[in-house]
């Protein structure tokens, strides 16, 4: 059976690096690894209130049950004001509640920040990484997954170089070595 990975994409542009970056991963993931997209764009900002029967917002419930289904979360984030993007920060804070029931625990996560910027998204990642610590998620530490300049790691036909797309290969690798360790 196949592991299935989540891959939530932090910006919600259609045309987004980060996208691009993702679909770039799917394609490159190993036999027995398959990538399920989990769409973050359509869940109303989280409200407590909202967690009683009959108001849950049924893009909640979605969510939640296809982030349970999954065995591991690849994050793509962009960098907003030196953090994540808030559509990626409620996902998190949908995905964790109600209050013991968190659809995250003990998924191992992978961090890839992707900017057209030098700095590379050197920030989000590494608040995401935070929020992910509490949400108790192993996080891949090594090899750090800053993707920048990435107008420059790309083909003209929008995809990504030979090179780039080495170096990604390598991230995932490290990931399946990771992700088996902790679920054997």
């Amino acid at each position: 059976m196949n592991k299935k990975i989540g891959f939530i994409v932090g910006s919600l542009r259609k045309d987004s690096f980060n996208l691009k970056t993702a679909k770039t991963f799917a394609n490159l993931l190993p036999e027995g690894y398959e990538a399920d997209f989990i769409e973050i764009g359509d869940l109303p900002l989280y409200n407590e209130d909202l967690e009683v029967e009959g108001k849950v917002p049924e893009s909640w419930t979605r969510f939640r049950e296809q982030t349970k289904a999954v065995d591991g979360v690849f994050f793509f984030t962009p960098e907003y004001n030196r953090s994540v993007p808030a559509a990626l920060k409620n996902a998190l804070d949908v995905g964790s509640r109600p209050y013991g029931d968190s659809a995250w625990d003990e998924k191992p996560a992978l961090v890839v920040s992707v900017s057209p910027g030098a700095v590379s998204g050197f920030g989000a990642n590494h608040h995401l990484r935070q929020s992910l610590v509490f949400l108790n998620m192993p996080v891949l530490q090594q090899p750090e997954a800053y993707i920048g300049n990435v107008m420059n790691l790309m083909n003209e036909d929008g995809t990504f170089i030979e090179d780039t797309q080495t170096f990604f290969k390598l991230i995932i690798d490290k990931y399946v070595e990771f992700f088996e360790k902790l679920t054997k």
